[in-house]
């Protein structure tokens, strides 16, 4: 039994006594530097002491504790937020691992540290972490700074709120509720339902379960025990995280049907049929389709129209995977590319990468009406759930989502389509489409530039092809001495200003004999580099430094003092590629560019 609060009068202690250390002063000033996080002074005389701990004494010195935070965002803004448009700032300053735990001090002691010396150490998070709002940055999660947005994650992590019942999260749950029904609106459906969740991985976990359940609902109190082999289909160049669901729900990725593509990633609808049929004479039991609108390495999308009028013929859920290509909808001119999406039953949709939103902003789209959702993930949770409030519960939006307590994400993309319009949301859209185009032409206009296919979305693929090569013919030889599989295209992603975005590696095969390929950041790195199926077969190519780290089967070597490792084998004509093509971009981008911003290339490198 815990002990009964007592209360014993006592008069304040003399300053002896007192267990409180009082804040420092030098010459009449209060040095915030030497006040710890727990360093205050009890309020009353009667001390409320319970199991030797004063109740009613304060727990923080809220003076210490506002001057940090007045300190912080100070450092937030200048480290940050001032210099996230400067371009002659690193993108990152790289360490290796063991060099940056110490540089960072991350051991967690006893007794804690004064708000000066926590203040170094939010410089050196900021100094030694990625910029990702750096305009030389560039990777498909991320277009850029939007201050909006910015603006309201720092609202919601100051209120601290956790969206579930309407009594607890009143403004957010209504924010929620409005951005779902925008973006429902754009998809083409009259009425639906849906949640922001933690990631478009998260969003087609939710879907595959959700379609799981509409076919058999006993599953949610029965279990897997009894059901038929469920299969469900999806694209060959679907993204990685159907396999992870499927595995987590207890599907199996053998029960995982990935469906041929054409020559441009889209998924083939005669092939879909003939794996359903398949599917059926096995005697097992499809049940889901997952397209994609905007694959990873192509930007591909399915033809949404033919595949739903194969899931209607077969009683199948279709969902569709707009994770990256859904912003499209935002725009008059491109959101052809998603020719029949009102017809899926759930979509997907990331607004945190080419609307800006912030990481992390992901929308689960459902068409149902009917509180499927929340059936499927209910837990009725008394404690939380009650039926009896003084408000509609239906705003209780809570027991819909596999979290309990969940982020206001919703709030990040109010803000921005707030500040901008549909107009404003509608222009950045179209602006990394443009981007993208411009790429293409320049590409075509340069030698040793290959383009692989005219890009449907904001991907653009092709090869850089040195000069001793351009002359041979493509080949077994031609491979091998570019050092490169035949099945992989240098991919960028279109999205900033200018948006030229990282390699990727097409598909999920990697041809015999795979060899050297790297990942590049910057765009004056990413042109001459594809990018690997695995990391065990993947280079990097640090932007700042220009140290090559590998993970290649190697001898270890040391290359302007850090650790790397080298092939053992020769790279042959592909050694110096990475040269021509840098020099090659530089011609093509530095034109473009203003006389100061010219400044700052020279100066990066």
């Amino acid at each position: 039994m815990p002990h009964a609060p007592t209360r014993v009068p006592r008069p304040f202690p003399a300053r002896a006594e007192r267990p409180w250390p009082r804040v420092k002063q030098a010459a009449g000033r209060q040095q915030l530097g030497d006040i710890g996080p727990q360093e205050m002074v009890p309020s009353r005389k009667n001390v409320v002491l319970v199991d030797g701990v004063i109740l009613n004494g304060p727990t923080t010195d809220a003076k210490a504790g506002e001057k940090f935070v007045e300190d912080a965002c100070r450092l937030i803004m200048e480290e940050v937020v001032l210099k996230a448009t400067d371009i002659s700032e690193k993108v990152c300053e790289w360490r290796p691992p063991e060099e940056l735990k110490r540089l960072l001090d991350l051991e967690l002691r006893d007794t804690g540290e004064p708000h000066h010396r926590l203040l170094e150490r939010c410089r050196d998070v900021i100094r030694y972490s990625v910029k990702t709002n750096h305009p030389r940055f560039f990777n498909q999660l991320y277009a850029g700074l939007d201050y909006y947005s910015l603006v309201a994650r720092f609202m919601t992590e100051a209120l601290n709120p956790s969206v579930y019942t309407y009594e607890v999260s009143p403004v957010f749950l209504l924010v929620e509720e409005a951005v779902l029904k925008k973006m429902i609106e754009f998809i083409g459906w009259k009425e639906g339902d849906g949640i922001f969740n933690p990631g478009g991985s998260v969003s087609n976990m939710y879907a595959m379960n959700l379609a799981r359940y509409k076919y058999c609902p006993g599953i949610k109190e029965k279990g897997l025990s009894g059901l038929p082999r469920l299969i469900l289909f999806t694209s060959a160049e679907c993204h990685y995280s159907m396999k992870k669901s499927a595995s987590f729900l207890g599907i199996g990725t053998e029960n995982v049907r990935f469906v041929e593509t054409d020559g441009r990633g889209k998924m083939i609808p005669e092939e879909l049929e003939k794996h359903v049929q398949e599917a059926k004479k096995e005697g097992a039991a499809p049940f889901l389709v997952c397209a994609t609108s905007g694959t990873t390495v192509l930007g591909a999308f399915d033809p949404l129209d033919e595949i739903a009028d194969i899931c209607e013929r077969h009683g199948l859920w279709l969902h569709v995977d707009a994770s990256w290509g859904g912003s499209a909808l935002m725009s008059r001119k491109h959101r052809r590319l998603l020719q029949g999406i009102h017809r899926a039953d759930s979509v997907a949709w990331n607004p945190h990468k080419m609307l800006m939103a912030g990481i992390q902003c992901c929308a689960f789209l459902v068409k149902d009406k009917s509180d499927l959702l929340k059936r499927c993930y209910s837990a009725n949770a008394s404690y939380l759930f009650q039926q009896d409030k003084f408000y509609d519960v239906s705003y209780d939006t809570g027991d819909k989502s596999i979290q309990c307590s969940r982020r206001p994400d919703a709030f990040k993309f109010w803000m921005a389509w707030k500040a901008l319009g549909t107009l404003g949301l509608e222009e950045r859209v179209n602006r990394a489409l443009a981007l993208s185009r411009y790429l293409v032409e320049e590409i075509k206009k340069r030698e040793g530039f290959k383009l692989l296919m005219e890009p449907e979305y904001a991907n653009i693929c092709f090869w850089y092809i040195p000069p001793s090569l351009r002359q041979m013919e493509e080949g077994p030889e031609f491979w091998a001495k570019l050092h490169l599989p035949h099945n992989l295209e240098c991919c960028l992603d279109v999205l900033g200003d200018p948006a030229f975005q990282k390699p990727w590696q097409r598909g999920n095969q990697q041809a015999p004999g795979a060899s050297r390929c790297c990942q590049c950041i910057l765009p004056m790195r990413a042109t001459p580099y594809p990018y690997a199926a695995s990391t065990s077969q993947a280079l990097r190519v640090c932007p700042v430094t220009e140290n090559v780290c590998s993970t290649q089967d190697a001898s270890e070597s040391k290359v302007n003092g850090v650790n790397n490792y080298t092939r053992k084998t020769q790279l042959g004509a592909s050694q110096h590629s990475w040269l021509y093509a840098l020099l090659l971009f530089l011609l093509m981008i530095i034109p473009l560019m203003s006389s100061k911003n010219r400044k700052h290339v020279f100066i990066l490198f």
